[in-house]
């Protein structure tokens, strides 16, 4: 089976999901490949895309770079199409719309028995043209369309559409990661030991970190020894950085990065925070439920299908940065309530979203989408 994706990784979740399962895939029942399209030589990407390729390397999963600098690039898809011949490829597993657009014309021009396409965040009220081709040749061409939260699965039917009996809903899994122990981070990043608020995910508008940074500008008013960690790296970079020097908050709020070393960052934080306007089911959220941490976080896409308010963590609405600061603040103020919302949604990470759970739901649908072939 090939795996396809644009980009090889571990920062964002769908690229990181593609990997998790190409690479954990029974070997005795599968023969997998992950196609990363964008991927172009291993001297011009990140510690981050090259330690994917290594993983790949350990798992004994085939990597395939097509070296497409950009989105029109055609051509490229040649190989891909002589590559899925050669090797007898029985199923195509594509995720995000790029993708889930080409495996499925891929999928059909080479005859591909299985084509699945994977949504991982759904969001495109405004955007005609993506609903159609969602509709008329994903959904269409693919043999299953999988949703990742129950959220998106109405709006790819309501919106969109689609008929139900085409998607399917899988939630996203981790697995959990205990940091390594003897590191202390806040001496190295200098923010002493007054309350940290911490969030992790890709610079994109999508994450609503504007927000968040004025929700921290409020909360410093009355807790002067107050910090803001942001891990991730994204096209928002510049314009975040101009926000915090506009609200004097230069050593306060601190933009990490890329980090491979998440656990052992959360391990320090006292609140983590999910601004995002929009989401499907956001690992950045099973990462913090794993941590044990209290959590805020905005009630949007399948938000809720994880953290149930009050009960797993705190839920807002987006775009609202004095709510955000105010259940942030009830949080550090509250410290028992904090640290046994933190515990349920550690119990309910491990109860229902393991990435060994979903990965097994993935060879099932393949299986069984198999059989009827």
């Amino acid at each position: 089976m090939l795996t396809l994706v644009d980009h090889l990784g571990t920062t964002g979740g769908a690229e990181r999901l593609a990997l998790d399962i190409a690479t954990r895939l029974s070997p005795s029942r599968f023969r997998s490949t992950l196609c990363a399209s964008r991927f172009i030589d291993e001297r011009s990407h990140t510690d981050v895309e090259l330690q994917a390729l290594e993983r790949t390397r350990e798992t004994g999963v085939a990597f395939l770079a097509l070296g497409r600098r950009r989105r029109i690039a055609v051509l490229p898809w040649r190989h891909l199409a002589a590559y899925i011949r050669r090797e007898h490829v029985d199923v195509i597993h594509a995720h995000m719309f790029g993708s889930n657009l080409w495996g499925v014309i891929l999928g059909r021009i080479t005859r591909v028995p299985i084509v699945v396409a994977h949504e991982h965040t759904w969001s495109f009220e405004g955007e005609p043209l993506r609903r159609l081709l969602d509709r008329e040749l994903i959904a269409r061409w693919s043999d299953a369309f999988i949703a990742v939260s129950r959220a998106d699965r109405r709006k790819m039917i309501e919106i969109e559409r689609i008929p139900p009996e085409r998607i399917r809903f899988i939630p996203n899994g981790i697995v959990g990661q205990a940091p390594t122990p003897g590191r202390d981070l806040r001496a190295e990043l200098r923010v002493g030991s007054g309350p940290l608020i911490g969030a992790v995910g890709a610079l994109r508008s999508q994450k609503s970190y504007d927000i968040l940074i004025r929700a921290i500008a409020r909360l410093r008013q009355d807790r002067p020894d107050l910090h803001l960690l942001i891990a991730g790296h994204g096209p928002e970079k510049a314009r975040l950085q101009a926000l915090i020097s506009e609200l004097g908050l230069e050593n306060v709020v601190l933009l990490l990065g890329r980090r491979l070393d998440v656990p052992e960052l959360l391990a320090e934080l006292d609140v983590a925070v999910c601004a995002s306007e929009f989401e499907g089911s956001p690992l950045a959220v099973m990462e913090y439920m794993e941590a044990g941490l209290p959590i805020v976080a905005t009630r949007v896409g399948g938000v809720p299908d994880l953290i149930e308010d009050g009960v797993h963590g705190l839920l807002v609405e987006p775009g609202n940065s004095t709510e955000l600061a105010a259940a942030i603040d009830d949080l550090l103020t509250d410290r028992a309530r904090a640290s046994a919302l933190g515990a349920h949604a550690r119990e309910r990470r491990r109860r229902e979203f393991d990435l060994d759970v979903m990965v097994c739901a993935v060879e099932a649908l393949y299986e069984e989408l198999l059989a009827t072939r």
